[in-house]
């Protein structure tokens, strides 16, 4: 990483954790145009319905809305599936995970790299009803432990 290379967060998927079991994180480009870039830089994105999938050796993201530039003169949609830039061999890693039963690839966030959008992609297997009730469960005896050792200090 060099100097010029400043993580700068557009979005975060703040339900993907909540909503998945996160098993591994992996850092993809986004091809996007160029009023979409600008979209992106003023943070009109909704990343909460959106979700990977691979089609003929390639990544795409699906149902990632990115609100058209008002000063734009080309008209996209917002909606519309956009490729995802990784080497072939992290797609055909990533294709084998995904053809295991259940597991899905989920946007975390969206973020510029110096001046490239990139996005973070997690490998994740749904959790069920319980299961959230369960991690619920154990952030809130976890914090209570760290305020009880807290006011013993």
């Amino acid at each position: 990483m060099g100097l010029n290379d400043k993580i700068r967060y557009v979005v975060r998927n703040r339900k993907a954790r909540h909503d998945y079991t996160i098993q591994d994180t992996i850092e993809a480009g986004i091809e996007l145009r160029g009023c979409e870039v600008k979209s992106l830089r003023e943070g009109k994105v909704n990343i909460s319905d959106a979700y990977a999938v691979i089609e003929n050796g390639q990544l795409y993201l699906k149902k990632l809305h990115i609100s058209p530039y008002k000063m734009a003169q080309e008209e996209i949609d917002p909606l519309r599936t956009r490729r995802l830039l990784l080497h072939k061999k992290e797609i055909r890693k990533l294709t084998a995970e995904i053809e295991q039963k259940g597991k899905t690839l989920i946007p975390l966030s969206i973020y510029f790299k110096g001046n490239i959008a990139k996005i973070e992609l997690a490998l994740g297997v749904g959790r069920r009803k319980y299961d959230k009730r369960e991690a619920i469960a154990k952030q809130e005896s976890d914090r209570r432990i760290r305020r009880a050792i807290r006011k013993d200090i």
